[in-house]
């Protein structure tokens, strides 16, 4: 069968943290908060590098980015992006009690509406670590989608509740919901390529050449044009990470390939809308 272009889906994603991780981690010396800050230069280098190419994208956004850097925030809104809910304080929620996770869930979403109009569509949590409550929670806030889970690559697919896992017994899933998941993968996150990161409990040695991971990004999408028909793959970056200037470079080239392999670029709502009318389809 030959594959339709239009069906392979790229979202542009990027998790506009700037200071609130290091924060969320007690990583609160002026250098470590300034690595944060430079998601502020690399945010407007983003912006201008989407328009100039005419692609929409998706920005996840902390209720603390918000609030500390309207402008930059604002920005985001008038280049007609989506912005969706990366919780208000960077905490994982899986660090949350359920009333704790519910306050920051419902805080940043009051944010979000602040800024843009209207609530937010979609989540991504902090470091990707779901609670057993977040689904439930995301669903009464009147979420459509979810990015923060692996169990899938291009195929997005029904995100779950009430998992029974007990060690020593088979795993028990849980019953499907109306919440669409888009998957996400750590190999597909600027992050942990690039970044360095030396405390007392952790080395993440990053530093890795740019050129070479934007090649292996390109060859995923060229995988998934072969191996399905439609699909969705998304890309995670942090504007103070891919924000550096070589890595920048790199990245402008990735679009231009992607662009002349007939790439769809889509906001993650839109894609998730587009995953929800297959997915109902197909039962």
């Amino acid at each position: 069968m030959t594959k339709n272009p239009s069906d392979h889906v790229v979202c542009l994603t990027f998790d506009f943290d700037t200071e609130s991780g290091f924060i969320a981690r007690d990583l609160t010396t002026p250098t470590f908060l300034s690595r944060g800050e430079f998601g502020l230069v690399g945010a407007s280098r983003i912006l201008e590098t989407l328009e100039r190419y005419g692609l929409p994208s998706t920005w996840f956004i902390p209720g603390f980015t918000i609030e500390s850097h309207p402008k930059a925030s604002e920005d985001v809104v008038a280049g007609g992006h989506e912005i969706a809910h990366h919780s208000w304080s960077h905490i994982p929620p899986a660090n949350q009690s359920r009333d704790e996770e519910h306050e920051d869930l419902l805080r940043a979403n009051e944010a979000i509406l602040r800024l843009s109009g209207k609530k937010a569509r979609g989540y991504r949590s902090p470091s990707w670590d779901l609670s057993e409550n977040t689904i439930e929670l995301l669903i009464s806030e009147g979420m459509e989608y979810d990015s923060s889970m692996m169990g899938s690559d291009y195929l997005p697919t029904w995100a779950r509740k009430n998992d029974i896992v007990e060690l020593g017994n088979p795993i028990k899933y849980g019953d499907e919901t109306n919440l669409i998941e888009m998957p996400i993968s750590w190999s597909l996150d600027d992050y942990p390529h690039f970044e360095f990161m030396r405390t007392p409990n952790l080395a993440l040695p990053g530093l890795n050449p740019a050129k070479l991971v934007m090649e292996d990004w390109w060859n995923e999408f060229q995988y998934m044009k072969k191996t399905v028909n439609r699909g969705v793959l998304t890309y995670t970056m942090h504007p103070y990470v891919i924000g550096r200037g070589y890595r920048m470079f790199a990245l402008e080239k990735l679009l231009e390939k992607l662009i002349d392999a007939g790439a769809t670029f889509m906001k993650m709502e839109d894609a998730a809308q587009k995953s929800r009318r297959i997915l109902l389809d197909a039962n």
